[in-house]
């Protein structure tokens, strides 16, 4: 077998505001890992719960962290990719869990060298850290065998735990929009020439968040980010797709 050479750098980000219960399983999930060549970035929201001790404590395993008032999320993640100096960055949020210690590992070997995108599947946990499943089994959104740009004109089909774009290929999020992550994620798509599945679960998720707790607000969101990018009577055909999937489905909102 030819052995694979590919060894990039691997930026690993952490939002946290307010976390420290959900943070320690966070941090050891990334510190854990047997792949050697990975930054971890702590972009901490000015916390005052504990989660400082927290990220003090394991100082030594951190390359950078901050701790300072921001807009929100979505500026909290801005800041992380200024501050990341890795080939790829993946955001890997409190409360979230790379799957195994050997995941990176696993992740990096099956990827080519000209990979601008590496992608895989999610298992969506509970508050218990239960497994309830992939989302692709929980919704009908499921992740493609070839990811591409066009793949999200119905929705989200990949999480950003789930997603690792080449720094470079990498814009800002738009701020003030629950949906940003999807405009992210198209515009990553969008720049990039190769995309590899690396056909392998690479994380936990926790299910909630922001776009759950204003699931409304958030749905207009993309739709107005779906019509940027797709056009305004394609978005609307597939907005009708959209309802008419929901109607028979309990699941749309992971």
């Amino acid at each position: 077998m030819k052995k694979n050479h590919f060894h990039p750098k691997i930026s690993i980000i952490t939002i946290v505001y307010n976390g420290a219960t959900l943070l320690e399983g966070t941090i050891q999930s990334v510190i854990n890992q047997s792949y050697p060549n990975i930054e971890y970035l702590i972009i901490d929201g000015g916390s005052t719960d504990g989660t400082l001790d927290l990220i003090q404590k394991h100082e030594a395993s951190i390359s950078k962290w901050i701790s300072e008032a921001d807009k929100g999320l979505y500026d909290a993640m801005n800041k992380g990719l200024k501050l990341a100096t890795g080939d790829f960055v993946w955001f890997m949020n409190a409360g979230d869990h790379i799957l195994k210690p050997d995941t990176v590992e696993k992740m990096v070997a099956v990827c080519p060298p000209n990979t601008d995108i590496i992608y895989g599947e999610v298992m969506l946990v509970n508050d218990e850290r239960q497994h309830q499943g992939t989302r692709s089994e929980l919704t009908t959104q499921k992740l493609p065998t070839q990811l591409n740009w066009k793949s999200l004109q119905k929705g989200m089909v990949v999480c950003h735990q789930g997603f690792l774009p080449k720094r470079t290929l990498a814009p800002s999020y738009m701020l003030d929009n629950l949906s940003a992550d999807i405009d992210w994620v198209i515009n990553c798509l969008k720049q990039a020439k190769v995309t590899t599945n690396t056909n392998m679960v690479l994380a936990e998720y926790l299910m909630g968040g922001i776009s759950k707790q204003r699931h409304n607000q958030s749905l207009k969101d993309r739709y107005a980010i779906l019509g940027k990018h797709y056009g305004f009577l394609a978005n609307l055909w597939n907005h009708f797709l959209i309802v008419w999937r929901a109607l028979f489905s309990s699941s749309e909102r992971y």
